[in-house]
């Protein structure tokens, strides 16, 4: 799947990542909800997890991570029984499924640091962001959890923006290649 795409002065395509060699064409890369074990073992069975770091190392990468690839994205994670290996790509920790099972998923609006207008968020069994340090900056709270948090040029979000028509977040990771 291969999709052009123009947004204000971006142009871009947006490609399915099946394979290690796959990314070397991407200058940002979305790592989506699911399961985060689940993704985790895929990444490293195929290889994709080394060239991931690799181009973490050289800089030259921008990552977002919704719902479990928020998880994957953190240095640390609060279930230290898990086997799932943190890119560890910012300073932060996480929780897994922190607000609940799937039954307990929903929506809310959150005010987001730079949004004029609230945005409608879809939490799904999601993860927390316990604490972040360093450079990590928080971007968006729902109560007192943290669930949207920013380094440099990656994005961390415990919701799924996807699964609404607001825009607004894919915007701005692009704003931040």
């Amino acid at each position: 799947m291969n999709r052009v795409f123009q947004e204000g002065k971006k142009k871009g395509n947006a490609i399915l990542v099946r394979q290690p060699r796959d990314i070397d064409s991407c200058d940002a890369l979305v790592i989506p909800g699911g399961e985060s074990t689940t993704i985790s073992r895929i990444l490293v069975n195929s290889g994709m997890y080394d060239v991931i770091r690799e181009r973490m190392k050289n800089d030259d990468i921008a990552l977002m991570g919704t719902c479990a690839g928020c998880v994957l994205l953190a240095k640390e994670i609060t279930d230290t029984k898990t086997d799932v290996k943190l890119l560890e790509a910012m300073d932060m920790q996480v929780e897994r499924n922190a607000f609940g099972r799937q039954k307990e998923s929903f929506e809310r609006s959150l005010q987001i640091k730079g949004f004029a207008n609230p945005y409608p968020a879809v939490f799904i069994r999601a993860p927390i962001i316990t604490k972040i340090w360093g450079d990590c900056e928080i971007l968006a709270t729902s109560g007192k959890e943290i669930v949207m948090a920013r380094q440099q040029n990656y994005l961390a979000l415990s919701f799924h923006p996807e699964l609404t028509d607001d825009l607004r977040i894919h915007r701005f990771f692009l704003e931040m290649l």
